[in-house]
């Protein structure tokens, strides 16, 4: 019987089974991440709004905003992206030409909340900032595949795409795309139905499936796989996408994702600096498992 006060809808309470396995997975993949050469990182929980306003699209909606005594106008960071987009602009002279770094933390997002889905909830990220090569990519993709084999999850898939095969499209139809598997294919348009059908793997894509394939040892339709429909919804992603998916299929709960995107960190640096990351989905994983 409940007897003292309850906590604000979608803040949740850890029970401390949860929270070992939590550690585990965390400790787990931390291993796989310094093997392959990423250093820890922490950033503050809160920003100024403006620091992670014209960020995120659609999703701007769902960031925690208030102000403080002093009137400045304050947010509960959304993602650990855009935080380290900021750091590295403002600690350009101290960091090596190309950063490797992972980050654990909360993130709060005012959406309704649901089964995988809260209002705060665990991130665990890793990028590569400074290089726009695509052995990068590769390298990601390979690592985030790895630390999902390192927990367990040894049916996971992850999908890829580019979202250079949407720069013709308006806005609004790439994010119809991105939501195919969730409404149905039937309450889709023709003309994007027989887009996503005629869609291929770009020329970067196929060269990044090559060094996948002969440098990790990693197989096409085992550990990863081409998805037409797979754009991201946050804006600002330039080319490769890619969602770990749980058993493989496109219609499968996203346990992760991540992508290249070469715009955001110059929005504070005042010059072009190319980054690609991913995110485990750390909460979603311990529902899971």
């Amino acid at each position: 019987m409940q007897k003292g006060p309850v906590t604000p809808k979608g803040f949740n309470d850890i029970f401390p089974e949860v929270e070992k396995r939590k550690r585990t997975y965390i400790n787990s993949i931390s291993l796989v991440l310094e093997k392959y050469g990423f250093e820890p990182l922490e950033t503050p929980i809160v920003e100024f709004a403006e620091t992670l306003l014209g960020k995120y699209g659609e999703e701007e909606k769902l960031v925690y905003q208030f102000e403080d005594k002093g009137r400045r106008k304050l947010a509960l960071r959304y993602d650990l992206t855009v935080p380290l987009a900021r750091f590295v602009a403002n600690n350009l002279g101290l960091l090596s030409p190309t950063f490797s770094r992972y980050q654990i933390g909360q993130v709060f997002r005012g959406e309704k909340p649901q089964k995988g889905r809260s209002r705060e909830l665990t991130q665990f990220d890793f990028d590569i900032v400074g290089s726009e090569n695509i052995e990068n990519d590769a390298k990601v993709i390979a690592t985030a595949i790895e630390g999902f084999r390192a927990i367990g999850f040894s049916k996971a898939k992850l999908a890829i795409n580019d979202r250079n095969n949407f720069k013709e499209l308006k806005v609004e139809d790439i994010r119809l795309i991105d939501k195919m598997h969730k409404i149905g294919k039937d309450k889709m348009p023709q003309n994007l139905l027989n887009f996503i059908e005629k869609t291929k793997p770009t020329e970067n894509l196929l060269k990044i499936f090559k060094i996948l394939e002969s440098e990790y040892k990693l197989k096409e339709n085992v550990d990863f796989y081409f998805d037409s429909t797979l754009a991201r919804g946050l804006d600002y992603y330039t080319s490769t996408v890619f969602e770990m998916k749980l058993n493989g299929n496109p219609n499968d709960l996203s346990i992760g994702g991540g992508g290249r995107y070469d715009n955001l960190i110059g929005m504070f640096a005042g010059r072009k600096i190319p980054a690609v990351g991913f995110s485990f989905g750390i909460d979603r994983i311990v529902e899971l498992q």
